[in-house]
């Protein structure tokens, strides 16, 4: 007889064990999870939207506006790069972390032929060492990574947070919109669970997002514009685009700001 719980890391490890093996939704660095993402990238000519090198509008317009500044940026789950690629461009030193290394090697690829210096690293974000992943990053972007986690791993994710972005650093998120015309699971934690099944991906509501990141500062949070065929720009209607900044005083002095249109 076994027992396998010591730490609050073997009761997150257990609960991983409770979802499908091979599912997208897996994080982990070792096994499946890598598996299913090295088979999905493996095929560069698949008509995949955001396999084509466009950066997100969202992030573009941050940058634009004058919302970010140039500094060390923190892509999770960069994929081929395409974010990195122009944060790169834009003079951000970026670090670039991807569970799978055919991902990471596409991204590699790309960066060299575009002539931007970008530090890929391939495995699970959240199991990196901290040497290698030690932040202080001032800025965070995940662009879909964040709504193919099981619900206790949002526990690691704040907690990698946490440990990574700056004070006034900001965390740049887009993730699946519950509702009208959106796509992921709307079932409750409790029922994903009890189905072990994550279903490709977890849809939010705006409450749902303020609620997890609650302890930061939220600047914006709206849907993704959609951007035509021949845009530079990559935008889907069915993702929320969300800006989240980290209050540069004590954490119990930071209150985070609500939209009422949303």
């Amino acid at each position: 007889m076994d027992r396998t719980v010591r730490t609050v890391e073997d009761v997150l490890a257990l609960l991983d064990g409770f979802f499908a093996s091979g599912s997208a939704a897996s994080h982990l660095a070792t096994g499946d999870g890598r598996d299913f993402w090295d088979r999905f990238y493996a095929d560069r000519s698949k008509p995949v939207p955001f396999f084509v090198s466009k950066p997100d509008e969202n992030l573009v317009a941050y940058l634009d506006q004058g919302l970010i500044a140039p500094g060390r940026a923190l892509d999770l789950g960069c994929g081929p790069g395409r974010n990195a690629l122009h944060l790169a461009a834009r003079g951000f030193q970026v670090d670039a972390v991807d569970l799978s290394p055919v991902a990471v090697a596409w991204g590699e690829d790309r960066a060299q032929e575009a002539g931007v210096d970008v530090r890929f690293l391939s495995g699970d974000a959240f199991a990196l060492p901290e040497d290698e992943l030690s932040g202080p990053y001032d800025l965070v972007v995940d662009s879909r990574c964040f709504h193919h986690l099981p619900p206790h791993r949002r526990v690691s994710y704040l907690a990698l947070l946490d440990r990574v972005l700056a004070p006034g650093g900001h965390l740049a998120l887009t993730s699946f919109a519950a509702g009208e015309g959106g796509m992921g699971s709307e079932r409750t934690d409790a029922e994903l669970y009890r189905e072990r099944e994550l279903r490709g991906g977890l849809a939010y509501t705006p409450a749902s997002l303020r609620w997890v990141f609650s302890d930061l500062v939220e600047v914006e949070l709206r849907r993704m514009r959609e951007e035509p065929p021949e845009s530079a720009l990559f935008g889907v209607p069915f993702l929320w685009t969300a800006l989240f900044r980290r209050g540069a005083a004590a954490s119990g002095d930071v209150r985070p700001v609500h939209d009422p249109v949303l």
